[in-house]
């Protein structure tokens, strides 16, 4: 098997479950050393066995946090080349009027600021490096607007923006900035945020956790000087009119 990521050392948000877990088993077959955190250490322990990568307990939302996240995952090799943004989560699916402040301000942290905390500190490391990559998980809900996605929807706009000036900002220093940005997967997303799930003849056709994970590999697998700005990925199952 090709192993186009060897000798690089990667970091994955939320990485212990749903997309994170088909993100961080896919980097690792390409050839990657790979850290997944996660707010739930039982989880974390299991998926890391699983997939034979390296855990640390960390929330997204927490700058100190994150400081010790990437303190560890690049202790060995005093490198970090691969970042994936991938934590996230509804919070709250309701209209704005039956959001609390308390779910606003949950929804912003884990799917905007927690990802401007994680740029921010793997950008100072890679800008010195002159290579990396920086990869942002995103939503269709960034770009489409549908009622009660509002809040949700307005934090992966955020990010989307970010990404892009980000990038901006990289370009110069040879570090690439991406997004891939999925609709319907095959994760307990609808569970957590309180809309119930899908039927199983759905999510079968849904995006599943590996294929993700495949795209995100061969994006991160890309020559150096290759940078995908954004893909957006639909399920056919998934009807979008107009798009």
């Amino acid at each position: 098997m090709a192993t186009p990521l060897s000798g690089q050392t990667a970091l994955v948000t939320g990485g212990s479950k749903g997309y994170g877990v088909g993100i961080a088993g896919a980097l690792k077959a390409a050839g990657a050393s790979v850290w997944i955190t996660g707010r739930d250490p039982a989880a974390l322990e299991k998926t890391a066995a699983s997939l034979g990568v390296n855990y640390f307990r960390a929330d997204v939302t927490s700058a100190a946090d994150w400081d010790a996240a990437i303190a560890t995952a690049t202790r060995a090799s005093g490198r970090l080349d691969i970042l994936v943004n991938n934590a996230g989560g509804g919070i709250k699916i309701a209209a704005t009027e039956e959001q609390t402040d308390e779910s606003i301000a949950a929804a912003i942290a884990l799917n905007l600021t927690g990802v401007i905390y994680g740029a921010r500190r793997a950008a100072r490391i890679m800008r010195q490096q002159r290579n990396g990559t920086i990869m942002n998980i995103s939503s269709v809900a960034g770009h489409h607007a549908w009622p009660t996605w509002g809040v949700y929807g307005a934090a992966k706009a955020g990010l989307n923006h970010f990404a892009k000036s980000l990038y901006l900002e990289l370009r110069p220093h040879g570090v690439r900035v991406m997004t891939v940005t999925p609709s319907w997967g095959a994760t307990d997303f609808t569970d957590a945020a309180g809309i119930g799930p899908r039927d199983a003849e759905t999510l079968a056709r849904c995006i599943q956790p590996a294929e993700l994970g495949r795209i995100v590999a061969d994006h991160c697998s890309l020559p150096a000087h290759l940078c995908v700005q954004e893909t957006i990925l639909w399920p056919i199952v998934q009807e979008v009119s107009p798009l």
